[in-house]
């Protein structure tokens, strides 16, 4: 078993939103006429939790078949009291191929609270199971080859943070990858705040080997993609996909963008994204300067406090990291999801072309990984991180 060393570097404050603020501004800017609240009601009420014909039927723990009427958003209210259905996606992605369609009749198995699936072993049971495994065909680490040193970040919750078990979900599954397929190599990993400085000056001058995690734009579209993100195609090299998230498009309720069912009828529009975060999923449908305008602060909980201050209209991201920003900020029963427009981006990890051994990182990588999505390691890593995220939420 190899010994993962979590030591913290702080090169950057991200910034973070509070509640005070937040009240603050929504006093100073957000008091409309009770006419308009009253018509904007029913369709943001609709939006997220919309009742289907057997809500009883939409319990945690159990299979439930889909009804007329039924969205991702409105099951997992039902079931779980919040829109983030994240965890439903996860444990059926080979029944859903769109989020923002589910046909009648599919029977969904919804996540326990504890992420494992209704009737199956637990999320704990699996992965001592697969450590167990591992550890009866391990073999002795090389000694003569270097450690591989991984970097991952703190403050994007719920994937990664030194206040979550092991690093987090998307750390665990790095680790876990790397003791299993074979692979016998010591690693290390550390937190160094500063995303942007992964990719323009730790990778490439061979401070890290391994950085955690990032959204991987399709090359095929280079020609779209700014200067930023294309280099995500030209200079990384790029494990399989490790997760796959749901972006949404998040307004306050009654906003002109708020039910566009067509990316071009978004122009216009204010959008905000964290500094430092991917934009080549709005780069590759035309969401690009002078067609809309891009606001860039500190933190996901600044995005939100802009929208709720009348400063930004839409704001787009997966919808994990929404509803822990939406929680904290006290405001999920504000905000409305667009039903129509949803992406699906796939996170991987990442070495630099620079690196003499990269690909041969990428490969140990990708033969755990493989081995764990077989097993179900891979699921069940999953499923405890986020239940780990969700219990903090409510403590």
């Amino acid at each position: 078993m190899k010994m993962i060393s979590l030591t913290s570097t702080n090169t950057k404050d991200r910034g973070t939103g509070t509640s005070q603020k937040l009240i603050e501004r929504v006093s100073r800017t957000m008091l409309k006429p009770l006419t308009k609240m009253l018509v904007a009601l029913p369709l943001a009420l609709s939006t997220l939790t919309t009742l289907p014909t057997d809500a009883a039927a939409q319990e945690a723990c159990t299979s439930y078949t889909v009804q007329p009427g039924d969205t991702l958003g409105s099951i997992a209210d039902a079931a779980y009291g919040s829109f983030d259905y994240q965890t439903i996606f996860n444990a059926n992605r080979n029944q859903i191929t769109n989020p923002n369609t589910l046909e009648k009749g599919v029977v969904l198995q919804l996540p326990c609270e504890d992420g494992s699936l209704p009737g199956g072993a637990s999320a704990q049971q699996i992965i001592a199971q697969a450590e167990t495994d591992a550890q009866s065909r391990a073999a002795g680490a090389n000694s003569f080859e270097p450690p591989i040193k991984v970097v991952s970040a703190n403050g994007w919750a719920p994937f990664v943070g030194e206040n979550f078990t092991d690093g987090g979900m998307l750390v665990r599954i790095a680790t876990t990858a790397l003791n299993r397929g074979g692979n016998s190599r010591d690693y290390n990993v550390s937190f160094v705040d500063d995303w942007g400085a992964h990719l323009s000056t730790l990778l490439p001058l061979g401070a890290f080997d391994v950085s955690i995690a990032w959204y991987m734009p399709d090359c095929s579209k280079i020609d779209l993609l700014s200067e930023g993100m294309a280099k995500r195609c030209t200079e990384l090299d790029a494990s399989l996909p490790v997760y796959e998230s749901v972006v949404g498009f998040f307004t306050m309720p009654g906003n002109e963008y708020e039910g566009v069912r067509n990316y071009a009828d978004f122009a216009g529009a204010r959008i905000c994204r964290p500094e430092g975060w991917f934009t080549f999923d709005l780069e590759e449908q035309g969401l690009i300067e002078p067609v809309v305008t891009m606001v860039a602060p500190k933190s996901v909980e600044d995005c939100f406090e802009k929208m709720a201050a009348g400063e930004v209209d839409v704001v787009p991201l997966e919808i994990e990291s929404v509803a822990s920003a939406a929680s904290a900020l006290g405001i999920d029963a504000e905000i409305v999801q667009n039903p129509y427009l949803t992406n699906l981006l796939s996170m991987s990890f990442v070495t630099h072309k620079t690196n003499p051994r990269g690909r041969v990182y990428i490969a140990m990588l990708n033969r755990g990984i493989t081995e764990m999505r077989e097993s179900g390691e891979w699921y069940a890593i999953i499923s405890d991180s986020l239940a780990e995220f969700n219990n903090m939420k409510t403590n």
